[in-house]
């Protein structure tokens, strides 16, 4: 009796110790993985909201930029527009002066091209004439 109550007791003891060593390592360990898993989303988030930072300052300078560029074209314009009344020796070299600059800063401001109105765009069915039968007639294409 003795035996069998000891091949009993011995793996239900391993079993019991077994269970408790385990829950012991599930309360510990967990706590450690969320730790490193929220360093790592915080380290993304950070990296994330650095890039935002970074295209924000990238639009603002080339705005700037722009701005700076299109005052530097205006300040260009100014000057030739007069140079070209100041040092033009007649009325008429002047005015040909000055309509050459005026042309080339109309091109510059031109609209958007829009696409002709007359044009149709294609059509998928074959077109039929006023009181005929359509393709999907009975009749269509029979001689009588």
């Amino acid at each position: 009796m003795e035996h069998s109550l000891l091949v009993w007791l011995l793996p239900t003891l391993a079993l019991v110790a077994g269970v408790a060593i385990g829950f012991l390592i599930a309360r510990l360990l967990p706590n450690a993985v969320p730790n490193s898993t929220q360093r790592q989303l915080d380290d993304i988030q950070e990296r994330f909201d650095s890039y935002q930072n970074e295209v924000v300052t990238h639009f603002n300078s080339t705005a700037a930029l722009v701005k700076k560029l299109t005052q530097s074209y205006q300040d260009v314009q100014e000057h030739l527009s007069e140079g070209a009344n100041r040092l033009a020796l007649d009325e008429q070299t002047r005015q040909r002066l000055l309509a050459a600059l005026h042309a080339d800063s109309a091109q510059a401001t031109r609209e958007r091209l829009t696409p002709p109105r007359d044009q149709e765009p294609p059509r998928d069915y074959a077109p039929k004439a006023p009181n005929s039968p359509g393709m999907l007639d009975e009749h269509y294409g029979l001689k009588k």
